[in-house]
């Protein structure tokens, strides 16, 4: 299986993330590792199966990020990825100030 590549440049963002599966209900409480415009990659000993539909919710520095993904990969007891698939307009305007902060670092 071939490793798929990024989208857009990913920045290193360490923030709490509350991902929720959308079948189970099941919430993992875990921290970013990095974002971009498309996902982020999540640091957990208990990824989520591939193509798990999820509820994200990214706190950082006093302010919410809220949309739906999908775990694009996985990686046993490291990390796993997740695609965003629904922002909301007022959301990605959060998404973009976030990335336009980390571009400027």
């Amino acid at each position: 299986m071939q490793a798929m590549q990024p989208r857009a440049r990913r920045y290193s963002f360490v923030a709490h993330i509350v991902l929720t599966d959308l079948q189970s209900e099941i919430q993992l409480k875990e921290q970013t590792s990095n974002l971009s415009l498309f996902g982020c990659s999540v640091d957990t000993h208990k990824p989520l199966p591939i193509g798990t539909k999820v509820k994200i919710r990214i706190v950082h520095r006093g302010a919410n990020f809220t949309a739906l993904g999908r775990v694009a990969y996985a990686r046993a007891g490291a990390r796993m990825g997740v695609v965003f698939t629904q922002i909301e307009p007022n959301e990605q305007l959060a998404l973009e100030k976030w990335i336009a902060e980390l571009r400027a670092q």
